[in-house]
């Protein structure tokens, strides 16, 4: 007569119990790597920020004049900027790209001050 031990009777992986919780694992695992790979989760918001108005990068110069409230903040940083002599020269241009013409009056300050409050512009339509 051929008697089996207990331990032999067993699957490689173990008890079933230990084999369905192998797979429940899998399974989760499966689950969490397809929901990763679909780039969304339930607690992701998929709503993208709402862009500022304006930005001393973006925007033309002339745009900005024409506004009463960007030209307003723009004055705030750069005192007289709109009145300047010159400014209608630059009205294709960023502020950004003339701060190299006047560095001591267009400072990274003041395009840094500029855009934090063109950020809290309501977004043209």
């Amino acid at each position: 007569m051929n008697f089996m031990c207990p331990r032999e009777a067993l699957s490689p992986a173990g008890s079933l119990a230990q084999e369905v919780s192998h797979m429940r694992t899998f399974f989760t695992a499966i689950a969490l790597a397809a929901t990763l790979a679909s780039g969304s989760t339930p607690a992701q918001s998929t709503a993208p920020a709402p862009k500022p108005a304006y930005s001393v990068t973006d925007t033309d110069i002339g745009a900005l004049l024409d506004d009463p409230a960007a030209r307003a903040i723009v004055d705030k940083y750069i005192p007289g900027f709109s009145a300047g002599d010159q400014v209608d020269m630059a009205r294709s241009m960023t502020l950004s790209s003339i701060q190299q013409f006047a560095p001591d009056r267009i400072t990274d300050k003041a395009l840094a001050g500029i855009d934090a409050e063109f950020a809290k512009l309501p977004a043209k339509k």
